[in-house]
């Protein structure tokens, strides 16, 4: 398992790491991003999805559960789950075609229980002082590498 930190004092330091994390974003990645309330994992994931696809608006899934974004190279799905009442929700919002065709960001992961794959970049974003710590996990190879690649 590798596992990076970083210290975000600013929201322009979370948009910068959203926009790292989409560099390094393949096919089938699934962002899985922790977090209470006003983190900044709607920050975080609106600066990803816009630094691949262009300054559009990126409205938070809140009420719609899931939105999607054409990229060149993948979709992109971005999960709100903080609204979902039970795990097996997620088949009706087509979890199933995001986790195999494009690129997942998902808010609330942990609504999902044992449906999120092992396999994912984890996130979790805390208080820290005036700011945040984020740490990013992973427990594949491949996924460590690229990580160790983020600099801010």
């Amino acid at each position: 398992m590798e596992s990076r930190t970083f210290y975000l004092q600013t929201e322009a330091q979370t948009e910068a790491l959203g926009k790292q994390l989409a560099s390094l974003a393949r096919k089938r990645d699934v962002f899985a991003l922790f977090g209470t309330l006003g983190m900044g994992k709607s920050v975080l994931a609106r600066a990803f999805i816009q630094s691949l696809v262009g300054k559009i608006e990126v409205p938070s899934p809140t009420f719609t559960l899931v939105q999607g974004y054409k990229a060149p190279e993948f979709d992109i799905y971005h999960f709100d789950l903080y609204r979902l009442k039970h795990p097996d929700e997620i088949f009706e919002i087509g979890v199933e075609e995001a986790l195999y065709d494009g690129v997942s960001l998902i808010e609330w992961p942990e609504k999902m229980q044992g449906y999120l794959p092992k396999d994912v970049f984890r996130v979790l974003i805390e208080p820290e002082g005036e700011g945040r710590k984020v740490t990013i996990t992973t427990t594949s190879e491949d996924k460590a590498k690229r990580l160790s690649e983020v600099v801010l």
